[in-house]
């Protein structure tokens, strides 16, 4: 279920965007992404138009998270790998599984409750899992997503991984380390890793909606 938070920010930028009927088929998923591996837990609620597909949910979490989308990806779905049929074979060994394409599954083919994985970055391996909450019959067909909850700033592009980023936080936290001034120089200056601007990440994700132009492909319902 939608929390009380998510639900009151949903309202606040969607007015009247639910309907009160069984009767009306589900157009849209809320969807919960959290990096694996990191306490505290960083994660993004997500709500999505359920005729996305596995391309659009990769772009969506990249826009959530502030990633830059310059690595390789993959989701695994029940054992099967899913993502692009031309990059992913290139980079890929004799022993790994067959890559099928990630455009021809839709997040409406998920049942509630579905739970599988995005892999992105195969060098520092950000591995995250992904958590089909619920399916929402909303008062019009959605033109984008948004992102409505949220909980921490994700780790810094090509830090190292889950241990270089442990690295990373007591490094920031201690001035007196001897790589304190080139750490904080290579990431850019002050960072807080607490800290997440929810409005910038749904704007972020709406932005990416419209770039790819899902605005113009919104099916009938």
């Amino acid at each position: 279920m939608l929390t009380r938070g998510a639900r009151d920010h949903l309202e606040d930028i969607r007015p009247t965007l639910f309907i009160r009927t069984k009767f009306k088929a589900a157009n849209d998923v809320q969807i919960r992404v959290t990096i694996d591996e990191i306490e505290p837990g960083i994660w993004r609620h997500l709500v999505l138009p359920v005729h996305w597909n596995l391309e659009h949910l990769h772009l969506g979490i990249q826009a959530a998270f502030n990633w830059w989308n310059y690595h390789l990806y993959e989701f695994r779905i029940g054992g099967l790998r899913y993502g692009d049929v031309v990059l992913l074979p290139e980079d890929a060994t004799d022993d790994d599984p067959r890559v099928f394409d990630q455009r021809e599954v839709r997040l409406l083919d998920f049942e509630q409750g579905a739970i599988f994985n995005y892999h992105y970055d195969f060098g520092d391996g950000w591995r995250h899992t992904v958590a089909v909450e619920e399916f929402l019959p909303l008062a019009s067909t959605p033109k984008h997503g948004s992102c409505v909850a949220g909980a921490r700033a994700r780790p810094p592009e090509d830090v190292g991984g889950v241990s270089g980023y442990e690295r990373f936080l007591e490094i920031i936290a201690d001035r007196e380390d001897p790589e304190y001034a080139e750490t904080i120089r290579w990431c850019g200056g002050y960072v807080d890793p607490e800290w997440l601007d929810l409005s910038t990440s749904d704007k972020d994700l709406r932005s990416a909606s419209g770039l790819l132009g899902l605005r113009d492909k919104v099916p009938s319902f």
